[in-house]
């Protein structure tokens, strides 16, 4: 059951009217009383609604997203789709991330009874999908972007990073490429599965090097690679910046892309388009993804019931010259 502001208040011997004031961190509470206040909240794990919040301020009409960092490739055009859609809704958006880890995600949790937002987006930062999770269940609406493949029991959004990787395989082989590397990111990642589940049913390979999503990743794998004696005539690698990696460690080692191999990234970043050559890739929907998040979540606000099934987008292949077609 969700603590109320009456239990709160109720705990702590005091008003709603207080407690909405210290949510508020206004001043004109005496500090032991905001204190006291502040440990029942906690203990309760309360999560104020807009209308709790609102006894003091208003009602606030305000999202908040929490992010891993604002560094990742392919962030922009998340947040540019979420900030379309909330702003086209007269909804404000309150931006968190988490770019020194644990502490931020404290930061973060120890904000949560204290902000005036309504519901949460969420590109998921490392090791928070419980606590992600059991916000929701206390009842914050919450939907979470790029669920890479864990499918958490709330609203999310997805790609279909199986097909993606399986449209990659198709295509090299269409092209007549028959032993392929793959460079992979985490495999605690579901997505990195997904992918790589997805290629390895069209096109088998036992060539499979395991990284981070980095260039530094992309070039020390093919480096692996050329070092073990391995033979390819292609790279699958599982983001961009890994294919870039790849496509530098190539042409230090003197291969010509798409001639003597060819490259398949994923993502779509503009980096893509900007290689050496121009990269060959698997096009995730970002700011799609960004839009979709935030039109469930304002739904969810208006009283929509949402599913807990991920709602699934669709991944592209965009060919270009590091592997054209045949």
């Amino acid at each position: 059951m969700r603590a109320t502001i009456a239990d709160v208040a109720r705990q702590a011997g005091v008003s709603k009217t207080t407690v909405s004031r210290v949510l508020n961190t206004r001043t004109e509470v005496d500090p032991s009383t905001a204190a006291r206040v502040r440990e029942v909240i906690d203990a309760l794990a309360y999560v104020p609604s807009s209308g709790a919040v609102g006894l003091a301020r208003g009602s606030s009409r305000t999202i908040a997203m929490l992010t891993p960092s604002l560094t990742w490739p392919w962030m922009g055009e998340v947040l540019q789709g979420v900030a379309d859609t909330v702003e086209a809704a007269g909804y404000g958006l309150l931006l968190f991330s988490c770019n020194r880890g644990a502490d931020s995600v404290r930061h973060f949790t120890s904000q949560v009874s204290a902000r005036a937002f309504d519901g949460l987006l969420v590109i998921e930062p490392e090791n928070t999908l419980d606590t992600i999770a059991e916000m929701y269940r206390r009842g914050l609406p919450v939907v979470l972007i790029d669920d890479r493949g864990r499918h958490p029991a709330f609203p999310s959004v997805a790609t279909t990073n199986r097909e993606g990787g399986a449209s990659a395989a198709r295509h090299l082989l269409e092209s007549g490429r028959t032993r392929p590397l793959v460079l992979t990111g985490r495999r605690d990642f579901g997505c990195v599965r997904d992918r790589l589940a997805g290629f390895s049913e069209i096109l088998p390979t036992d060539l499979v090097i395991d990284g981070e999503f980095t260039e530094e990743s992309g070039r020390h794998g093919v480096e692996r690679a050329f070092a073990q004696g391995r033979s390819f005539d292609c790279v699958f690698a599982h983001n961009d910046l890994i294919a870039a990696g790849a496509l530098r460690a190539l042409r230090e080692a003197g291969r010509d892309v798409p001639d003597d191999i060819a490259v398949v990234g994923f993502d779509d970043i503009p980096i893509a388009r900007h290689t050496e050559p121009p990269l060959t890739t698997v096009r995730q929907p970002m700011r799609q993804m960004g839009e979709t998040a935030a039109r469930l979540l304002l739904a969810g606000l208006g009283g929509k019931t949402l599913s807990t099934e991920p709602v699934v987008l669709r991944t592209e292949l965009v060919v270009r010259r590091s592997a054209p077609r045949p």
